[in-house]
């Protein structure tokens, strides 16, 4: 009986505890200034080739993704220069709860509590203390041939960010980082979950163009170029993806009237 009310105290204090970052999250989505994100490196399969490419990091890598947020947020007229301000943290030891795969709601909810929870006992500090928090997790391309689904939430600002631990996916996994990040900030996937296919309109970084196929871009929430009515193609970089309209007020950089 006493071990069971201890685990429901511990349980209303985990719940507490998380109530209130996401409560204080959702207050800071003004644009009125940037919002500071932290990159925790993680060797997800204990690989020592990926041990060796993690000390190879650098802050200078990711500064492509803060100058592609800049140049998407004046697209649309925003204020702030920089709406993200990106800093690459210390690698973190041990591995986080994977989401379960075809979880019921109930499932998915108990989850993003114990990843939440994680996501605070693994935050090492920051000269400033960081928004949004995304564990970037390594993979050896040697053992691991496709990557899973990575999961970002926007209650919490955390996200689980399934890369490859290799220089030749560098620009690749720089489209994944933002893509999650922007599920941080509230944007939605643009895609048919169950073929992998960006929606049209939203979806389509020109869906006015014709002809319509193919595209040149992808709209970054869909994550790929759609090239004919079945076919897309993953972006290999940064530069051939845009953030569309539908995506901007999600975010709250369009004001919806």
């Amino acid at each position: 009986m006493m071990w069971r009310k201890l685990r429901i105290v511990i349980l209303l204090f985990v719940l507490a505890t998380v109530a209130q970052q996401a409560w204080l999250s959702d207050r800071d989505l003004d644009w009125g200034d940037n919002l500071y994100v932290a990159l925790y490196p993680v060797n997800v399969d204990g690989s020592a080739k990926v041990a060796a490419y993690i000390r190879t990091l650098t802050p200078q890598q990711f500064e492509p993704l803060t100058e592609y947020f800049s140049a998407q947020a004046q697209r649309y007229g925003l204020a702030v220069y920089h709406p993200f301000a990106i800093r690459l943290g210390d690698t973190v030891q041990g591995n986080p709860p994977l989401p379960p795969r075809a979880a019921s709601a109930v499932q998915a909810m108990w989850w993003s509590l114990k990843f939440r929870w994680w996501a605070w006992r693994h935050s090492p500090a920051m000269q400033v203390k960081p928004k949004i928090r995304l564990y970037l997790l390594y993979h050896d391309p040697g053992k691991v041939k496709a990557l899973s689904h990575s999961t970002a939430l926007s209650k919490g600002r955390v996200g689980l960010v399934n890369l490859f631990g290799d220089p030749a996916a560098d620009e690749q996994n720089m489209v994944i980082v933002a893509h999650e990040l922007l599920h941080t900030v509230g944007a939605t996937d643009k895609y048919d979950l169950a073929m992998n296919r960006p929606l049209f309109p939203d979806g389509y970084a020109e869906p006015e163009r014709t002809p319509r196929h193919p595209q040149k871009l992808a709209e970054l929430m869909a994550g790929r170029i759609p090239v004919s009515e079945s076919e897309a193609e993953i972006p290999q970089n940064l530069q051939h993806t845009v953030i569309g309209p539908a995506t901007a007020r999600e975010i709250q950089w369009v004001k919806t009237r």
